[in-house]
């Protein structure tokens, strides 16, 4: 018997299982993977993007993605970047503000680990992993369904029961590392809607043959503005782009891919912060150089060459050039507009758009509204942050939420 089963050893997991047994519960932690929180140690380079000062709780729309972005407002103002940060601070945590409000570990994402397991430790969890679980089935104590009861876990070491079990599995993100659909079937089993899951910060693909002229840029990073959208709904990000054999990537790519849907063109300015029809007009002026040449001094070189060599307008001395082709190659310049065919999926993504629907959860506990005592939280929820330590801000505050409901809930 336990007060709690938590399934799923990930950030909000670990977190979640900390914070429930300081406050007194006897917390089961369970986990099918080998090892805890490979998500965190994979993340930010290994160093573990794990908050961002930036982020705003009373306006979480700004930096979230889902049905309701509104619905993380209260977990979010209840546990805040700074909270983490003090957390961080008293295990003695080295960390540095990247950009963007974006706060890494000095050292490894392992301190971010050990930090969570020894706050596990000092809230007396019993930790199982790797432990599988067969199967779920829940009791009510009386006979209305929908009234408080117990939850039998059958797992690979043995049936537990729990009055609660929250699910931190995650999504669908890099499945080499352990990701399972197994939350979203708990979802399905207790009748709780989902939203479509779908892959977020996201390399994007590109047709093959209409990909060739650019597949000799793989490895090429500039930054740029790239957008998407109509006028009315249009997002654009100021950030790098990586060109790759299949297509782009690069936290550009990754933040608009959480914005972009299928068959939608993407503008991408290539030349943010240059005045190119002025930069050119001046260059034709005063230089004999070829075009490529003169263009190579406000684009990377490999992208001048790239990008002159398509129109035999713009393979001259541009001193020749007309400047119709100088005006339109300025105009294609700052707006690249493509439309990708598709996303490198799941195998890459960072993380899921999409899953359990936020109206069928507390926005103050993370508790189902229509099964008691069975929570979601992190991932596994529709609420997906922009790259740069957003997620991780997420599920630190929903598993905070959540485990202060389940410490105020009476034995």
């Amino acid at each position: 018997m336990f007060d709690v089963v938590i399934v799923g050893a990930g950030a909000a997991g670990l977190f979640c299982a900390g914070q429930a047994g300081q406050r007194g519960l006897q917390v089961l932690l369970i986990d099918h993977a080998d090892k805890a929180a490979e998500k965190i140690r994979i993340s930010g380079g290994g160093r573990c993007n794990f908050t961002n000062r930036d982020l705003d709780p009373a306006a979480p729309h700004r930096h979230f993605v889902g049905q309701n972005p509104q619905f993380c407002r209260s977990a979010l103002s209840r546990y805040t970047p700074s909270d983490f940060i003090t957390l961080v601070q008293k295990h003695g945590i080295p960390f540095h503000e990247k950009h963007k409000g974006q706060l890494f570990a000095d050292r490894s994402a392992e301190d971010i680990i050990a930090m969570l397991l020894a706050e596990c430790a000092a809230g007396g969890v019993t930790h199982w992993q790797p432990c599988a679980v067969k199967n779920i089935i829940f009791s009510a104590s009386g006979a209305d369904p929908s009234s408080a009861g117990s939850y039998q876990i059958n797992t690979d070491r043995g049936p537990v029961q729990a009055r609660s079990l929250v699910v931190a599995t995650g999504g669908l993100s890099i499945p080499k590392i352990g990701a399972t659909d197994f939350g979203y079937r708990l979802a399905q089993q207790f009748s709780i809607p989902l939203i479509e899951r779908r892959p977020g910060l996201v390399p994007l693909t590109f047709d093959g043959a209409g990909w060739a002229p650019y597949a000799q840029l793989s490895g090429l990073a500039l930054p740029v503005q790239i957008s998407t959208g109509a006028k009315k709904n249009r997002m654009a990000f100021d950030e790098d782009l990586l060109f790759t054999h299949r297509g782009l990537s690069g936290p550009a790519v990754l933040q608009i891919s959480s914005y972009w849907q299928e068959g939608q063109p993407l503008a991408i300015d290539l030349a943010p912060t240059v005045d190119l029809p002025a930069a050119l007009a001046q260059g034709k002026a005063r230089s004999k150089k070829l075009i490529a040449n003169e263009l190579a001094t406000l684009v990377p070189s490999r992208l001048a060459d790239a990008w002159a060599s398509r129109e035999a307008d713009w393979q001259r001395p541009i001193n020749e050039a007309s400047d119709k082709a100088l005006a339109r190659l300025a105009e294609q310049l700052a707006r690249w507009e493509l439309t990708p065919t598709g996303t490198e999926g799941y195998k890459k993504a960072e993380v899921t758009l999409g899953g359990v629907d936020t109206r069928a959860l507390s926005q103050q506990t993370m508790e189902c509204k229509t099964q008691p005592g069975l929570y979601f939280i992190g991932e596994v929820v529709d609420v997906t942050g922009w790259l740069g330590g957003y997620n991780f801000q997420w599920a630190w505050a929903s598993a905070h939420a959540c485990a202060q409901a389940l410490g105020a809930t009476p034995p």
